[in-house]
């Protein structure tokens, strides 16, 4: 597991996490999310001891990541700060570090390939574009074959190919029982990969949740009516108490009622209904909401 309990940094009179605590589990791929400078890769730092916390700890299976013998094998990471010496071949730079870290030198083209980055394997790193910089600092976390990743940002400069090859591969590491923990931007990406959610806004904590869980929460769920006479229908509706907006394409958008008591109340009406469907909010529209609702609560609220 890793785990994280109050961690806090400050810089000056700015605090940039404050008092954070959450643990992730193995066997489940767990996103962090948070708005632009909340505070996530600073958390993502401290976890891996680059960045020292002023108050709080950080523990990889039970240790601080700074006492871990050979921690290449423990833990592998991907953060913004990676990156190897230009000159070198991507096939040296990861033998250099599997020899350095008494790791097979075969494991150097086990995880080019599980990246797809062998037929790239002996160009220099510094004629590499972001998406192949990227896949190579994923190739480096997987190195030590450890039961723990921390990614921040991974699909940064990947392409559909790239992104849908990390997808799987973060899925199948949780499958094996391993901690997997995925910052990203991306919410459409992440829905499709996460199981739990940590979110984060001005380095606290809003959420700690499963994926289903954080929307059905913290999400919009409506029902949308569309018929032939939609004004009539709207009087029906909000006499049983719904709250209605009508969407662009004239639809109804109903709050309040389910959608076999919209279908009986235009049953008993006599109108028709042309299509009734329940939609629930997509990840990202469920994020903005509650970061929005954070940052409009005096002072910050966790929600």
């Amino acid at each position: 597991m890793i785990e994280a309990l109050n961690l806090t940094k400050r810089y000056g009179d700015r605090t940039v996490v404050g008092g954070l605590t959450f643990t992730v589990r193995p066997g489940t791929v767990t996103g962090f999310l948070g708005p632009n400078g909340a505070g996530k890769s600073t958390t993502l730092r401290m976890t891996v001891a680059l960045t020292r916390p002023d108050e709080g700890t950080a523990r990889i299976g039970g240790h601080a990541y700074r006492d871990l013998r050979d921690p290449i094998r423990h833990v592998g990471a991907l953060l913004e700060t990676s990156a190897p010496h230009r000159a070198l071949t991507a096939l040296d730079h990861l033998r250099w570090l599997a020899r350095s870290n008494r790791i097979p030198l075969r494991r150097a083209d086990e995880v080019l390939e599980a990246v797809g980055l062998t037929d790239a394997a002996r160009r220099r790193v510094g004629t590499y574009s972001l998406g192949m910089g990227q896949r190579l600092g994923l190739a480096a976390a997987l190195l030590g074959d450890p039961p723990v990743l921390i990614l921040d940002e991974p699909v940064n400069g990947l392409d559909a190919e790239g992104i849908r090859r990390l997808r799987e591969l973060l899925r199948a590491k949780a499958a094996e029982g391993r901690t997997v923990l995925v910052s990203s931007h991306l919410m459409t990406e992440m829905s499709m990969v996460a199981d739990h959610l940590i979110v984060i806004d001005r380095g606290r904590l809003l959420a700690d949740t499963g994926m289903a869980d954080f929307i059905a929460r913290h999400g919009r769920s409506y029902v949308r009516v569309r018929a032939p006479e939609p004004v009539r229908l709207g009087e029906e509706l909000r006499s049983k108490g719904a709250t209605l907006a009508t969407a662009p394409d004239g639809s109804l958008e109903v709050s309040g009622l389910c959608a076999a008591e919209v279908s009986r109340t235009a049953a008993a009406a006599g109108l028709v209904l042309d299509e009734l469907s329940t939609h629930t909010g997509s990840l990202e529209e469920t994020f903005l909401a509650l970061v929005a609702r954070d940052h409009a609560a005096p002072g910050g609220t966790r929600v």
